[in-house]
């Protein structure tokens, strides 16, 4: 009941503010007119919703498979670790807005700019969590797959990525909530679909109540996929405490 309780209590607040100090709903729209809008709307508002979870899930498993797969290649090697790390460290400093544009231009309109877009959001945050648990492998347990004369990469595959796999699963929890962010960024770039479509239409034509609308739709699509999740990484990771 807590998140029910906490939601109402921000709704109430909104409410009073908006009547409370005769805010024009252009700049701040009723609950009760983001309710109509969420009614009225609400075969558009599917149909988008459908392209940025489709989008979101697309780069979601893009940027794991590669922010993973990177960490392993970064703890496998540290020729490639002195190589590859710089470089990216330096893909997070080019701000995702100045991508977006390129990437819209070299991959098109259509689910591949913004699955890669979400990808490159969600990939730095994936790669630097694993790295980490990789990192952090207790000394003892290494010594005693060197003792055992475990190569490498088993040592990697039987030791370090199962101790590892709370801090991927930190990483994800963080993905899941960023990854339709990337989505939506791609779609205010360019899009002929989608919440970040609607969104900026509605902007244009000065519907603040549809645009509330689609915001209150893309929360409940990021909090629904951090709830599956984590429910996913509870079921996988039954060893980690809580």
């Amino acid at each position: 009941m807590r998140p029910l309780v906490t939601a109402a209590g921000l709704v109430a607040l909104w409410w009073a503010v908006q009547a409370g100090f005769d805010v024009p709903a252009y700049l701040l729209p009723s609950p009760q007119a983001v309710a109509r809008a969420l009614w009225m709307q609400r075969a558009t508002l599917a149909a988008d919703t459908l392209t940025t979870a489709v989008e979101t899930l697309a780069g979601l498993g893009l940027g794991i498979a590669l922010g993973a797969g990177s960490a392993l290649l970064i703890t496998l090697s540290a020729g490639l670790r002195r190589w590859l790390l710089p470089l990216l460290l330096l893909s997070q400093a080019v701000p995702v807005f100045a991508v977006a544009p390129i990437l819209v231009l070299w991959l098109g309109f259509g689910l591949a700019s913004k699955a890669a877009l979400a990808g490159i959001v969600i990939f730095f945050p994936v790669m630097s969590a694993f790295h980490d648990g990789l990192r952090r492998v207790p000394q003892g347990w290494l010594d005693l797959a060197d003792s055992m004369g475990a190569p490498a990469w088993r040592t990697l595959l039987f030791v370090r990525v199962p101790a590892a796999l709370p801090s991927l699963g930190a990483g994800l929890r963080v993905a899941a909530c960023w990854a339709p962010v990337g989505a939506v960024i791609g779609e205010w770039v360019g899009a002929s679909s989608g919440l970040g479509y609607l969104m900026l239409n509605a902007n244009a034509r000065v519907r603040t109540d549809v645009v509330f609308a689609a915001l209150a739709v893309l929360s409940a699509m990021t909090i629904g996929l951090w709830w599956g999740t984590d429910r996913l990484l509870r079921r996988l990771l039954y060893w980690q405490p809580e």
